[in-house]
Formats: structure tokens, sequence, C-alpha cells
């Protein structure tokens, strides 16, 4: 079972990363949340082939195994240096979403981390596939990591609209503020005038409950196209990680995630938390 954020045990990580450049800042990221709180990491390379051909190619399988845990060794003993326990998990033979999905479904870490893009997805998509389908199947909640930082972690934004999602990253963010004792920012995006009394009702409700659990709170109504103040938002208030329910409300008139939820994972200049109800 996954602990809970306020828990005294440490959290653990569930670390995606292979020789791309766009996996550089996955580790880095993981290491600066180990220094908020304790953490444990596991670190899961894809080595994604055809199983049907394997042994036509055994070699060159075993060469790159051999790489790939050269190269997840030397992050252990980076890890080990700052005294964060990590281990290796090399898959083979899976396409990289199943086998995400299989090790998260095995081990129900508290976190994946991710890449924005990996090796296969071209630069001219905003988000990879891999990491949208990992989205849209995870169990837990996913940070995707731009290739380069922030990785502080000292001002988390919450982009709210009040659906469940919302709820969901609403207890995941007010958690993560109480473990790492920074305060929380949360905006909610209003696209017409008249949305405004019911922008501010969510966000009133925000600072009641914060307030309630004794969390330091700032809370600014947005305007415009959701993905486009959020991003605002995020670069105005110089916030370091950007905390999102995956799906927003449903209907033609507003639906907040979806294509937003692919702008702001795409285009963010940092970390963003993408979280779903629990089951």
């Amino acid at each position: 079972m996954t602990a809970s954020l306020s828990s005294p045990q440490p959290r653990e990580l569930l670390v995606c990363t292979d020789a791309s450049l766009a996996s550089r800042g996955v580790f880095d990221a993981a290491l600066a949340l180990a220094q908020r709180e304790p953490c444990r990491v596991r670190l899961l390379q894809v080595l994604e082939y055809n199983p049907g051909f394997a042994s036509q190619v055994l070699d060159a399988i075993q060469e790159w195994e051999g790489e790939a845990r050269a190269g997840l060794e030397a992050l252990v003993q980076r890890a080990e240096a700052q005294g964060v326990a990590a281990e290796i998990v090399i898959s083979r033979g899976q396409t990289a979403p199943h086998a995400i999905m299989a090790e998260a479904e095995r081990r129900r870490p508290d976190m994946i981390i991710m890449g924005r893009r990996g090796r296969s997805d071209l630069k001219a998509i905003l988000m990879g596939s891999v990491t949208a389908r990992v989205i849209g199947l995870s169990p837990v909640p996913i940070l995707v990591v731009p290739r380069l930082g922030p990785f502080t972690f000292g001002r988390p934004l919450l982009a709210s609209d009040g659906s469940p999602h919302s709820e969901s990253a609403w207890q995941q963010a007010l958690g993560l503020a109480r473990a790492w004792s920074v305060p929380l920012l949360a905006v909610s995006a209003a696209q017409k005038e008249k949305e405004y009394p019911e922008v501010e009702a969510i966000l009133q409700k925000l600072q009641e409950e914060a307030r309630e659990q004794g969390a330091p709170l700032t809370t600014h109504m947005i305007q415009g196209q959701p993905a486009e103040a959020i991003l605002r938002a995020a670069e105005v208030l110089k916030a370091d990680l950007l905390i999102l329910g995956s799906h927003g409300r449903t209907g033609l008139k507003r639906l907040f995630m979806g294509g937003v939820a692919q702008q702001v994972v795409g285009r963010a200049a940092c970390p963003v938390l993408i979280v779903k109800p629990r089951d």
C-alpha cells in the first residue's frame, strides 16, 4: 500500500530513465526530492525489443544490458553518496509503458518520475507518447520532469478547477507542503467574466481548508485560456513545481485537462505533478 504523504516512512520513487538527453533531469529531480524528505529510489530502465527476435540478436541485447546496468550503477553510487537508498530494475522485451505500469502495479510507489520525452519521441511533439500513455494508465501520481531544472521544490503551485481530479491534486499538494514545510500557491482560471464568482468560490474553499490545517496558502484568480494562464502564472509566481489533476470537468463547455494537460506538461519550465483520484 502506498504510504501517506505525512508518513515517516521513506517515499518510494519509481524513476524511469534511459540514455536520452530528455531523462537527464529525472534522476536529479529524484535526488532533489530526497533532500526534502526521506526517499527510496528504484531506477527502472526498459530495454524495448521484440522478444521474437531476441535469439537472433542475443549478443547485441547482452551488450545493451551491460551498458544500461553500468549507467544505472553509476546513478546508484551518486544516490548513495547523498544518503539515498537506490536499486536497479531492468525490464527486457516489453514496451516502455507496459514495463513502467507493470512495475508500478507490482511495487505501488508513491510517485513515478519520468522525462517529458524519450529517445523515440520527436522533438516537435510537446509530450512524448510514452509519457502520455503512462499518465493515462498510472495508478499513482506522475512527476514529469524537463531536461533542465529548477529542481528545488520550494514553491509548489496547484492549479484547480474544483473538479474531483483537482480535489485529489489539492490533497496531494497539501501533503507535500506539510512534508516539505513550504508555503503553497494555488490558482484557478476564469475564461470569461461570468466565471469570476465560481472561481472565487473555488479559491475561497481552498483557503478555508488550508487555514483549518495550518498550511500557508496564497491564491490567485488567473484569466484566459487555462493552459496559457497556468503557464503564465507559474512564470510570474516563480513556481518550481506545478500540481494538476489528470482531468478536469467533463462536458463541452469547460475541459480543464486533456489538451490542457498536454500543453502544460509539454511546455512548463518546471516539473509537473499529475494526480488522479484514488480508486
